[in-house]
This record gives structure tokens, C-alpha cells and sequence, in this order.
């Protein structure tokens, strides 16, 4: 059963009109839906959008990175297409301009390993080589894709069209002892993916495997891992930043009190999703990670009303094994119209904290808010 009747709330593609409160509280009358089922076996790394004509298009891989795409709105999927050998670098970027989608990975352990990009003309039916030149940044370093969440186009203000996806810098490795050094950032690229250069930092060291979206504003909201905490900030909550340059500096600094980072009995945070669903006068923000004492498990997902600074609804989605995790959503007048996409790792019924492969959850904007009154959350 599809359910598609909230997307007069969600509004994905570009340049809509955007629809008025009492449209938004009448798209919650759609039934609630929520559907689960395993899309990769083995490995490990996910990475999910919906491309310009509402395929939706994941990418995984620990060792061998490979895609699928389903064409109905998450219904049925098609069978694995083969990118390369090599760790999926996450920030799989869907070019609003030209409908091409770029994919990133690495070959080898990080760090130092080549970078490779690969793109797709056909909606993620194919890949072919897309060469590619990165400049690094002000501290001279070139940035690692590995393992950060899908990139975005801009859309409004001075930069609009350009490409952005987080990256991080690994100093020697990841070994305890470099840490210290470890900072996360972005690359932004202003013709096509061609070129690439390297942000700024972000403002505090020990951090590495992020997301970002765009405000309604233009502002950039940018939200980090972190495993280690030498400012006194804690390690075990989400890092925030923003930037009002296009992603070339980032900004404003703070950690969230509401937003985990992996499990609590421990700093070594867990990649998470982060997506945004934009209507008229409001930043919807949805984000997904664990809520957990002990061990990757009982993956939940939050929503925002004002950009990521109260995050009042959350639900579980899963409350066995759930790890690294990436969120996208549908697009209007397109079989994803109405959806919300979330790829995670899962682990084994045996044994929750070994990897089970990647399930992938679709719902509605009514399940989520389902028992909630949304007239107290429209301030």
C-alpha cells in the first residue's frame, strides 16, 4: 500500500510553491505507513538519495562499493550494479543542474588513499569514471571521504547550483593517539564535480563523519560525530555548525543536548542521517541515530521544527542492531512523493553488534507524527 497524501506538506522539488499551515495540518489525515526489507547483504557503509525524476539510489560497500535503485517509490528494487572495488566514501551528491548523480570512493585503508569519483547520467541505472581534482585545504591538508552522509545542491543566494558534501581529515590514521588532530570539514565544487576545494575546519578537532543541509535561509547546517573531546564539550552529543558563506567557513559552534552520538557508555560517536523537509515559513529537520546505554542498537529518528534547535518528536525504528545510517526523502509529482527514506547497517539476531547487512525503511510524515497534535510544534 502506497500512501502519498502528506506530500502537500513535503515539498522536495525545486522551485514549488510551498504549501500554508492548514494544508500541512490536512496532510496529516493520510494514513500512517511504515515498510521495512533488507537491501544488501554483508559489508557495510550506506549512503541514499532520490535523484531529479524521483528514482531513489543507494550506495553501499565495504570492500566492493555497489548501488541499487528502485524506480516505483521504494516498492522493488533492481538488481546490485557493480561501481568499483574499493570503501564507499559516502557523500552521494545528486546534481540539481544537470540530474547527474556523483558518488565517491576510496581505494585502500585511509588514510592516504586515492580518491576516485564515478558519475551517473541515467538516474543510477550506471556509473563510469568522473575524473576528478581536489585542492586541499588552508592547513594543506586533502581531505577523506569516508564516512560521511549524502551531499546537497544549494539553492538559494549568492551560490546557488553549487555541490557541498562533508569530508574529514585523518591526520596519520585512526589510531587513538591521532585524534588529537582529526577534524572534520567539506569540499564544494562550482563546475559540475569536476573540481573540489576544502572548506575551513570545523571549529573543533577530534570530529569526523557529518551531514549538512540548507536552512530556508541559505544558511548551511552542519551536524557532527565526535570520539574526542579536548575543550571540554561533550563528545557524547551531536556538534553543530553553520556557515553563511556557501560551506567555506564554519561557524557558531554548540553541541546539542538532545541529539545522541552513538552509544552513551562510551566517546566514539556513530555516523548518522540527516535530511530536511522544507515548507512555507519552517525548517523541518529529521535526523537518526541510536538511543542506547550499551551496544549499537535501538535506532530512533528525530524531528525538528526550527532548524535543529529543539528536536521534540523522536520514534524508534528499530530496536535490535542499528549502526551507521543515512536518511533521504521523496520527491513531489514522482513515485517517491510522500516518503521518507532512512538506509541503515543492522546487526545479527545473534548478536546485535555484528554486521547484519543494510535494511531500508520507508515511512510517511504521518506515521512519525502519529498520536501527535502538530498545532503545538507550528510556532
Amino acid at each position: 500500500m502506497k500512501v502519498k497524501g502528506f506530500m502537500c506538506l513535503i515539498l522536495f522539488s525545486v522551485g514549488c510553491s510551498l504549501a500554508p499551515p492548514n494544508k500541512i495540518i490536512q496532510s496529516l489525515e493520510s494514513a500512517p505507513f511504515f515498510e521495512t526489507q533488507m537491501l544488501f547483504e554483508g559489508e557495510r557503509f550506506p549512503n541514499i538519495v532520490v535523484t531529479t525524476d524521483g528514482s531513489v539510489v543507494a550506495t553501499w560497500g565495504q570492500k566492493n562499493c555497489v548501488s541499487r535503485r528502485s524506480i516505483d517509490g521504494g516498492a522493488t528494487w533492481e538488481p546490485l550494479v557493480n561501481i568499483d572495488q574499493g570503501i564507499n566514501g559516502g557523500g552521494l551528491t545528486v546534481d540539481e543542474n544537470s540530474g547527474n548523480l556523483i558518488t565517491f570512493l576510496e581505494k585502500g585503508k585511509h588514510p592516504p588513499a586515492p580518491i576516485l569519483s564515478y558519475i551517473s547520467k541515467d538516474q543510477g541505472a550506471s556509473w563510469k569514471a568522473h575524473p576528478i581534482e581536489i585542492h586541499p585545504d588552508k592547513n594543506g591538508n586533502l581531505p577523506s571521504m569516508h564516512m560521511n552522509e549524502h551531499g546537497i545542491t544549494l539553492r538559494k543566494g549568492k551560490y546557488k547550483g553549487r555541490l557541498l558534501r562533508t569530508t574529514r581529515f585523518y591526520s596519520q590514521g585512526n589510531e587513538k593517539s591521532y585524534w588529537p588532530e582529526h577534524y572534520t570539514n567539506a569540499i564544494f565544487s562550482d563546475d559540475e564535480g569536476k573540481t573540489w576545494y576544502s572548506s575551513d575546519p570545523f571549529p573543533t578537532n577530534g570530529t569526523g563523519e557529518a551531514a549538512v543541509v540548507e536552512l530556508e535561509n541559505g544558511t548551511l547546517y552542519y551536524n557532527s560525530r565526535r570520539h574526542l573531546s579536548t575543550d571540554g564539550l561533550n563528545p557524547r552529543m551531536r556538534h553543530i555548525a553553520t556557515s553563511n558563506n556557501g560551506g567555506q567557513r564554519w561557524d557558531s559552534l554548540y553541541v546539542s543536548n538532545e541529539l545522541p552520538d552513538g552509544v552513551q557508555n562510551g566517546d566514539y560517536g556513530l555516523m548518522a542521517g540527516l535530511d530536511r523537509l522544507p515548507f512555507e515559513g519552517y525548517d523541518l529537520l529529521i535526523f537518526s541515530n541510536i538511543e542506547s546505554n550499551k551496544g549499537r542498537k535501538n535506532g530512533t529518528v528525530w524531528l525538528s521544527f526550527d532548524a535543529g534547535k529543539s528536536w521534540p518528536i523522536k520514534k524508534q525504528i528499530d530496536p535490535e542492531g542499528f549502526k551507521y545510517s543515512s536518511l533521504t526523502v521523496g520527491r513531489k509529482n514522482t513515485p517517491s512523493e510522500g516518503y521518507i527514506y532512512l538506509l541503515y547497517e543492522t546487526g545479527k539476531k545473534e548478536d546485535i553488534n555484528a554486521y547484519g547487512g543494510g535494511k531500508i525503511v520507508r515511512f510517511n510524515l504521518s506515521w512519525l507524527m502519529e498520536g501527535k497534535n502538530i498545532n503545538q510544534y507550528l510556532k
